[in-house]
């Protein structure tokens, strides 16, 4: 297949590596050259990377046979959700241009890169700029960039699923949208390793409006070699629960570690990692300085200093968590290490193709159950793999925090005119429904502040003048450009040593626990807190190990629904005596107790059980829809219940179920739970049950910083989480008392369902729920299955010093139990 004159230069260079193209990519190539857009759905580590950059190469090489020593001004902007990936992208990007020598430049701009090389790039742009969503609309800030830009013929997309789905996405669309207004040719790429709803997530890349431009979908036929290994303890416990971690497989660890020259070693929370580090360097006390940790807490020169490592290939072990799921390339890593089952499909696969990041190389993954029923989990998701089911990143609808954000954006890089602008945002997928009215209540927001703000100055940041609507206040476009982006977290007290350097972040809920000379582990380190000062944490080494290790919110990982049902169905084998698999026959004693003592449900049945203990009576509900569904699920059945029988009631959760325990005797018939299982009224009823207002209040926070109405502070002085807590609350409540039709209040409660409760998911369980049969039995002891909830309970009620040995006592108990009946 012929791709114009530089067909050869380019099939030579493949040669010279020893690579063939594979069909997919010359498909791309095709496409490309063709002037479509489109996305590339292909496995980690099969070239998708020059998959997009070959034939942008190939285009302008193709136009200009006659070699130039002028560099080619601005061709492609490649978007990364990622600062570390953006570094491993340039590196790749430069190989083809310096092994040619083509007058191509390639250059990194990131919330890292110095001013110096800013205002370089502001001057004159490379020819291929890698950057993130968020540069790239402080750039559409200038009013110049249009005109610099004039030469870009490409933007691509790298990673799209980790953008899909969330706020950070919705700007990239809005950024899309300007551009392709700008330069209605402009191709539109997007990459992506394991996304299950590919159809839409082209059309939200390519906009609303992709009908009138061409696009296409090109999967890569291929299946990436993964192997998949799961380590069975010696001795399988018959009443797991939540609490071990793994760590009773560490000698076994230690072997696979011994073996690989290089290893990452993937938790599912950043606690989790440092309590695997810790056991690590405990158990080989040798390996210290050769096992390193890597979290989004940890300081960013000492994440940077442990990938330079990763990419030489000279450290043994790094335990890690989501910091490293992405496509970063670390061609030295021989294995993936899973602690913890992964909740997910595609998170297994993303993390599975961390080792052999190569064209043909074996992804090779050892899992790590922190408890007997991961087994069960981790045997579903290696059916799945196999059936390529990968979940559903959900776009998002019109979230107006956003586009006030993007409207002030485009203000200040010039100006808007308003029929023009309200068409080029309904463009973009994510405003497809924007109303009318919501669109005029956006541009009063941000050129009088709304009803309730606009006797205040500061929140009249947009001015309208001659039919254009502009921004001309310097100091309000100082603080604009400095709150550019969607990215928003609890505020951090940065660790640091008296004498010496910053270790990372914790939040400040950790720190505010501790006690001066106490002791605490982080980033790797054994520490002694000394005091904390304007949001830092000065710390000295400490000669002794152990103490605390913080604790980050939102850290535990929901079941998907797609692995949910496969979990559903290994589980319904088990019941008819089916085990196949070494998991599924490891865990064949676990589940038989479930089966005697009360049953295991199957995928058309509710089970509930009913148990009495000395704290009162339990009643442990088994949807299997993941612990997000399970919250919401769980108090709305706690409130209803209550409203039938008048009780004291407080509930636990987990991925399988949930639990709901009342001190005074609760007993519902069958009709009564088919009541209480009822979907309708659902919202009114969540609404009721929760401190909504406090959620919503919650949720304001990020949103009134994402619009702009709350400033986080300068570098090096940004406001403490009561600041910004008490800033944003200032405004709900003011908001709520005297503009209580605002939108932005809407967009809290509605996000405090969607996304903290899930409720879509909650409808679609309790929809399904009304349809199975419901199985209500009386259990004389905890099951399995319940017993992990229980032991919930009893970690929140119980002084630390003693709830391990509760939970350890019964469980003995339980064991003594089943070998006496000899199950």
């Amino acid at each position: 297949m012929q791709f114009g004159p530089a067909t050869d230069i380019f099939e030579k260079w493949f040669q010279s590596r020893n690579w063939k193209a594979f069909p997919y990519q010359r498909e791309v190539w095709s496409a490309f050259l063709e002037g479509k857009s489109g996305m590339v759905h292909a496995p980690t580590g099969v070239g998708k990377t020059y998959s997009i950059w070959i034939p942008a190469l190939m285009e302008w090489c193709n136009a200009h046979p006659e070699k130039t020593k002028e560099a080619a001004p601005l061709q492609l902007l490649w978007i990364t959700p990622l600062r570390a990936l953006a570094n491993d992208t340039v590196n790749a990007m430069r190989k083809p241009v310096a092994d040619l020598n083509l007058p191509w430049t390639v250059e990194l701009r990131t919330g890292d890169t110095s001013a110096s090389m800013r205002a370089k790039q502001r001057k004159l742009f490379p020819s291929a700029l890698v950057t993130t969503p968020e540069s790239l609309s402080l750039l559409l800030s200038n009013p110049d960039t249009r005109e610099k830009m004039q030469s870009l013929k490409t933007v691509v997309v790298d990673e799209w699923h980790e953008l899909l789905g969330s706020k950070r996405g919705v700007q990239t669309e809005l950024c899309l949208a300007r551009l392709r207004t700008w330069f209605p040719s402009l191709r539109t790429w997007g990459l992506s390793a394991t996304l299950g709803n590919l159809d839409e997530a082209l059309r939200v890349l390519t906009g609303s409006d992709a009908t009138e431009r061409q696009s296409v979908m090109i999967s890569a036929d291929l299946k990436k070699k993964v192997e998949v290994k799961v380590l069975i303890p010696k001795q399988v416990e018959g009443f797991p629960w939540a609490g071990h971690l793994g760590l009773n497989l560490l000698p076994q660890v230690l072997k696979y570690l011994e073996r690989a020259k290089t290893t990452l070693l993937f938790t599912n929370t950043r606690s989790q990692t440092e309590i695997w580090f810790r056991a690590l360097v405990e158990a080989r006390p040798d390996w210290l300085g050769d096992v390193a940790l890597h979290h989004g807490s940890v300081d960013r020169d000492l994440r940077e200093q442990v990938e330079n490592r990763l990419r030489e290939g000279s450290i043994r072990c790094v335990v890690c968590t989501a910091s490293l799921d992405l496509g970063v390339d670390f061609p030295p890593v021989e294995q993936v290490i899973q602690v913890g089952a992964p909740k997910g499909v595609a998170r297994m696969l993303q993390r599975a193709g961390r080792s052999g990041h190569r064209m043909g190389a074996v992804s090779r993954i050892v899992c790590v159950p922190a408890h007997a029923l991961e087994l069960v989990e981790f045997a579903a998701v290696r059916e799945a793999i196999s059936a390529t089911a990968l979940e559903k990143r959900e776009p998002l609808d019109r979230p107006l925090d956003v586009l006030v954000q993007h409207l002030v954006t485009i203000a200040l890089g010039g100006g808007f005119n308003e029929a023009a602008l309200h068409e080029e945002v309904k463009s973009a997928y994510a405003y497809r429904h924007l109303t009318d009215e919501e669109w005029q209540w956006c541009l009063d927001f941000v050129t009088r502040g709304g009803s309730a703000l606009q006797a205040y100055p500061q929140f009249r940041r947009v001015i309208k003048s001659d039919g254009v609507y502009s921004m001309t206040e310097p100091h309000l476009a100082h603080f604009h450009r400095m709150s550019i982006g969607t990215i928003t977290s609890d505020s951090a007290v940065s660790i640091r040593f008296l004498k010496g350097g910053t270790l990372g972040t914790t939040e400040e809920s950790f720190i505010a626990r501790l006690k001066p000379g106490q002791r605490f582990s982080f980033a790797g380190h054994a520490l002694e807190f000394v005091r904390v000062r304007d949001m830092v944490a000065y710390v000295r080494r400490s000669k002794k190990s152990g103490g605390a290790v913080p604790q980050w919110m939102g850290g535990k990982m929901p079941l998907s629904s797609q692995l949910a049902a496969v979990v559903r169905k290994k589980m319904s084998e088990a019941r008819n005596g089916i085990y196949d698999g070494r998991e599924m026959k490891a865990v064949r004693p676990v589940l038989e107790i479930q089966n005697t003592w009360s049953i295991i449900p199957n995928p058309d049945e509710l089970l509930i059980e009913r148990t009495t203990l000395r704290d009162g009576t339990h009643h442990f509900v088994f949807p299997f829809a993941g612990r997000l569904v399970h919250e919401g699920l769980s108090a709305l059945l706690a409130h209803r219940i209550s409203q039938v029988q008048p009780s004291s009631l407080s509930v636990t959760i987990n991925d399988y179920g949930f639990g709901i325990l009342s001190s005074a005797p609760v007993a519902l018939d069958l009709e009564q739970w088919k009541k209480v299982l009822s979907p309708e009224n659902l919202v009114e009823d969540l609404l009721a049950c929760l401190n909504s207002t406090e959620l919503a209040k919650r949720q304001f926070r990020e949103i009134a910083r994402i619009a702009g109405l709350v400033f986080q502070g300068f570098p090096g002085s940004s406001k403490s989480t009561r600041q910004i807590q008490a800033s944003s609350g200032l405004f709900y409540d003011v908001f709520s008392r005297y503009d209580p039709e605002n939108l932005l209040l809407q967009q809290a409660r509605r996000e405090v369902l969607e996304r903290q409760l899930e409720v879509k998911r909650l409808r679609e369980t309790l929809e399904t729920v009304s349809h199975l049969k419901i199985t209500l039995l009386e259990t004389a002891r905890l099951t399995p299955l319940s017993f992990p909830l229980w032991a919930s309970f009893v970690q929140a009620n119980v002084s630390s010093e003693k709830w391990t040995d509760r939970i350890h006592r019964m469980a003995e108990q339980l064991e003594a139990a089943a070998a006496k009946e000899k199950i």
